[in-house]
């Protein structure tokens, strides 16, 4: 990680050091209603960034993640019992992550104002960046794009751009349960169970890979890439908060293992070693 980075994490987590973590949350959209407050009404470039300000992109990193975490467990329990949703819902995991590493990273999308803000060091103190939204500017390419050029995860290749124009990507592959007709995948209804559970997170994680297994459409719906990729992007943000706050960071700490999870999910998986060149589709 660069210093300018953590530099700038460091700041964002610094004053929920000194809060209760159970009281560290504010309320519903406080990110999105204090940035259109604060930068309303749009005609500026930049506006000065407080250090509240900061630390709600702290905290709506953390949320976005933690239902990341809350779908992917989601999906591994439909595995069987409904592919489809076990599919959609592993997307959103996936998406979920992306949208944290964003908001950790100073991107924020305010869907009403077609705005994007971006957190940016200026002199001694911190800056909005006010710009206006492309046409194609979806949240579902968007945040995605951001990461894929970011130069932090620019050579990861679990961060890809998501295109919906090829079968190989998410977005393509999220489509096809949306939006395509006969799709067909209804098995007989088993109950959830707990031991099931166990057993696909150990198998997801103990997974020794050669390369990112990337959603494709047409192996719809190919839950296996899907659950993968989603846990890994889980993994990555919060061996990057680790390393940016440390694991004993007082907010940082009781969200990193959250208490409603199962003790089976350890977030830990096998670190990949590639034996080809990813190609990135951009």
């Amino acid at each position: 990680m660069n210093s300018a980075l953590q530099k700038q994490i460091t700041v964002m987590f610094s004053p929920l050091n000194n809060l209760s973590a159970a009281d560290a949350f504010p309320a519903i959209g406080a990110l999105s209603e204090l940035l259109t407050k604060n930068c309303a009404p749009f005609t500026q470039q930049a506006v000065a960034a407080k250090p509240n300000d900061l630390k709600a992109f702290a905290t709506a990193s953390v949320e976005v993640w933690l239902r990341a975490v809350h779908s992917f467990l989601v999906s591994a329990s439909l595995t069987e019992a409904s592919p489809i949703w076990s599919s959609v819902a592993g997307y959103y995991s996936s998406h979920y992550s992306i949208r944290a590493f964003a908001h950790l990273f100073g991107l924020f999308h305010l869907y009403k104002q077609r705005r994007l803000i971006q957190l940016a060091p200026q002199g001694k103190g911190w800056v909005f960046q006010i710009d206006k939204k492309n046409g194609g500017d979806r949240e579902h390419k968007l945040y995605w794009k951001y990461l894929h050029q970011h130069a932090e995860l620019a050579n990861d290749p679990f961060f890809y751009f998501n295109r919906d124009d090829v079968p190989e990507s998410d977005g393509s592959h999220r489509n096809r349960a949306n939006y395509a007709d006969h799709i067909d995948r209804f098995p007989i209804f088993r109950t959830l169970d707990s031991e099931y559970l166990a057993r696909r997170i150990q198998k997801i994680a103990e997974i020794d890979l050669s390369d990112v297994p990337i959603p494709n459409a047409d192996r719809f719906p190919d839950i296996e890439s899907v659950q993968i990729i989603a846990y890994h992007r889980i993994v990555k943000f919060r061996q990057l908060l680790d390393e940016a706050v440390g694991p004993t960071h007082r907010f940082w700490k009781v969200q990193r293992t959250p208490s409603w999870t199962p003790r089976t999910l350890t977030f830990e998986v096998i670190d990949p070693a590639y034996t080809s060149i990813f190609a990135r589709k951009t």
